[in-house]
């Protein structure tokens, strides 16, 4: 399908086992695959999968390595540390992270990679578990344009939405701003339900209305018809504590670029009184709660 000959993934949480299945299912070459959690690597195991027992194996055996981990941090620390990555990755390697990362860290990773002759491209997801599993994310490549091109017909595997975003760092940034819109939305929408509930109007008919008309958007359809209405709020969806983090990396983008963000800012008031609550383990609409009520 491609031009690499067997496939390394790191990284089988909720995103990373569909991703990765879709790989095993889809990419026509072996891919090898390293977790801690035993659950997911016998799962995919019995998909077909070949199982590392480190990283350090892993990498020996594959020309291409997928992450799919919870945050920039993590994939900083899986690099540097004894028998990681930047040790035991070699000169024609390729490395993508799928992960959500900040652009600095993105960046200075892979000058970091190029410096050992291994090519870097950060490709962040969007969209949701359920899009994972039926393989129609959208992801955004921050890559040199002949390695977007090697890498496109893999991504296709779990990705109906692909696009060049331009060089090492730009798929983060448009990642992080598309989960900045996303979270400014939902709060949008919480407000407007409680001012419509309590000014007479049914929340149902509310939403069902503003999706027949200009306020439509993917955050009222998913997260306020799916989530709001019925307080569905579930763990092991994207939580408060994951939402916050990402909202930090585009505060730290706006920072960087001299603008305020005072929306961005007032977000993030939420999502740290949803953790004080008790609530940062819950899908992040959870803080539709809190609307309404002191600070």
């Amino acid at each position: 399908m491609a031009s690499f000959s067997r496939i390394g993934f790191i990284g089988l949480g909720v995103m990373g086992e569909p991703i990765c299945r879709n790989l095993v299912r889809k990419a026509g070459v072996p891919v090898t695959v390293f977790d801690m959690q035993s659950e997911p690597l016998a799962r995919l195991a019995a998909e077909g999968a070949q199982l590392a027992v480190s990283m350090a194996e892993l990498v020996s055996s594959v020309d291409i390595v997928f992450l799919c981990l919870p945050s920039g941090e993590i994939v900083h620390q899986i690099a540097h540390q004894p028998e990681g990555l930047l040790a035991s990755m070699r000169a024609g390697q390729v490395l993508v992270d799928l992960s959500t990362s900040s652009v600095d860290t993105t960046r200075t990773l892979a000058a970091a990679f190029a410096q050992k002759g291994v090519a870097f491209a950060d490709a962040p997801l969007a969209r949701t578990r359920a899009a994972a599993e039926a393989g129609t994310l959208s992801v955004m490549v921050g890559a040199q344009p002949e390695l977007f091109e090697r890498l496109r017909p893999l991504i296709a595997s779990f990705a109906t939405e692909i696009t060049l975003c331009g060089g090492v760092g730009c798929g983060q940034v448009v990642k992080i701003l598309n989960n900045l819109v996303l979270f400014e939305t939902v709060l949008a929408l919480a407000e407007a339900k409680l001012i419509g509930e309590r000014a007479g109007v049914d929340p149902t008919l509310l939403f069902d209305t503003l999706s027949k008309g200009s306020a439509d958007s993917f955050a009222l359809r998913s997260h306020g018809m799916k989530s709001m209405l019925p307080g569905d709020f579930p763990q092991r969806a994207f939580s408060v504590r994951y939402a916050r983090k990402d909202l930090g990396y585009a505060m730290q983008l706006a920072q960087a670029a001299g603008i305020e963000a005072s929306t961005a800012k007032t977000v993030n008031d939420f999502y740290d009184r949803a953790i004080e609550a008790g609530l940062g383990d819950l899908y992040h609409p959870v803080i539709s709660q809190l609307v309404g009520k002191p600070s």
